[in-house]
């Protein structure tokens, strides 16, 4: 441990906060340390695991075509890649696919999608998308200047311009940057994940939908974390009853697989033509074998069992007096804690064999979408004795 902490100190850039803990293996929703220590994971490497560490399945449809093809540029047919687009166009009612490596990559494409679209349809000057205040759509320049939080617009200038940010549930205060003009989008996460697992109302959904029809506005749903069973439904917009001109989505499409895919409908399906965009690792063969079968397991039984297990976790943590509110869906979770910070709340839980996550000042959970019951119940038990040590402490 010592020498990888040095390893990780003199040649890694310190731009993460680790916690002091080297994972070496892991299955399922359990992971283990160097010293064999056991861990429940709470967080699926942050809603990248679906099926949790390892899964069986998964494993072998990756190793199965890494033993074909590991890589061909995209100047070639994949098989993996055409069959995917095709379940991913399928089970969505969308129509066509632009495969990335990463989420950050798939809000760039469907960016330049919206861009394109309003351009080649009403010329130059309608290039404008709205994005909400607290809202997180990647650490690339661009998204970050798609993103709603002054905290990530420090250091990096100049920004890509043609963003305008709007207040989640402000309905006039919408209408009216739209009506200034010069809108091609409006770009929402429908649960605002970095910004404290927070859900929109549905009223201020249903009337973004409604503008963006009545304008010839592209809605665009970030589906990065929420997506691919996170909130109990395959993409959160359904949900809302809503469907979205573009959608974006990643992290647990490929299991744990670098993979991203920027999903286009009816409106946006011929926006793109060649030599408008591409990725030399889109659509890895390899990435997009794992996300096959990660998809293709993604059905009714699973996701009721998503809302069960949702639904078990609320009840359980809604009757402890020390925590004030749980915001999200699914298993898409935001702790509010009375008397306690959320990062000592989760530093506890690791000391004590818990891995979960923080969002702003809630601590967060994201557990594979098929966590053994009993192994979750553990995993609260060890959130709420964390909780009532640390509100004692203070």
């Amino acid at each position: 441990m010592e020498e990888i902490k040095v390893l990780d100190n003199d040649y890694i850039a310190h731009t993460y906060g680790r916690f002091d803990v080297l994972v070496t293996k892991g299955k399922g929703s359990l992971m283990y340390d160097e010293k064999g220590r056991e861990y429940i994971d709470l967080g699926s490497g942050i809603a990248v695991n679906s099926f949790g560490i390892c899964d069986d399945e998964w494993k072998d449809a990756v190793i199965d075509q890494l033993g074909k093809v590991s890589h061909t540029s995209n100047l070639y047919f994949s098989s993996p890649q055409a069959k995917l687009a095709k379940m991913l166009c399928e089970r969505t009612g969308m129509k066509k696919v632009f495969f990335s490596n990463s989420g950050a990559e798939a809000n760039e494409c469907a960016i330049k999608v919206a861009r394109k679209y309003s351009s080649d349809k009403y010329g130059e000057g309608r290039s404008t998308i709205i994005t909400l205040v607290n809202s997180f759509h990647g650490r690339t320049i661009t998204t970050l200047s798609a993103t709603g939080q002054d905290v990530f617009h420090k250091h990096f200038g100049p920004f890509t311009e043609g963003f305008k940010y709007a207040h989640a549930g402000d309905i006039e205060e919408l209408n009216k940057i739209v009506n200034d003009g010069g809108i091609c989008g409006i770009m929402i996460e429908l649960v605002q994940g970095e910004g404290g697992v927070i859900p929109l109302d549905r009223a201020y959904v249903d009337a973004i939908a409604k503008i963006c029809k009545e304008k010839d506005i592209l809605l665009i749903v970030d589906e990065v974390q929420t997506g691919n069973g996170r909130t109990g439904k395959l993409y959160a917009f359904e949900n809302y009853g809503i469907k979205p001109d573009i959608f974006s989505t990643a992290k647990g499409l490929a299991g744990g697989l670098p993979f991203g895919a920027c999903v286009m409908g009816e409106k946006t399906e011929n926006t793109l033509g060649k030599g408008d965009h591409g990725s030399t690792f889109g659509g890895n063969p390899i990435c997009a074998a794992g996300a096959l079968s990660i998809l293709s397991r993604i059905d009714d039984k699973l996701l009721d069992g998503v809302t069960k297990r949702s639904e078990f976790i609320r009840k359980k943590l809604e009757a402890v007096p020390e925590i004030e509110s749980v915001t999200g869906l699914g298993l898409m979770l935001g702790i509010s804690v009375n008397g306690a910070a959320a990062g000592d709340v989760v530093a506890k839980a690791i000391e004590k064999g818990c891995i979960m996550l923080t969002a702003k000042t809630k601590v967060r959970l994201l557990p594979a979408l098929n966590i053994p019951m009993d192994v979750l119940e553990k995993g609260l038990d060890i959130l709420i004795e964390s909780i009532r040590e640390c509100v004692s402490e203070k």
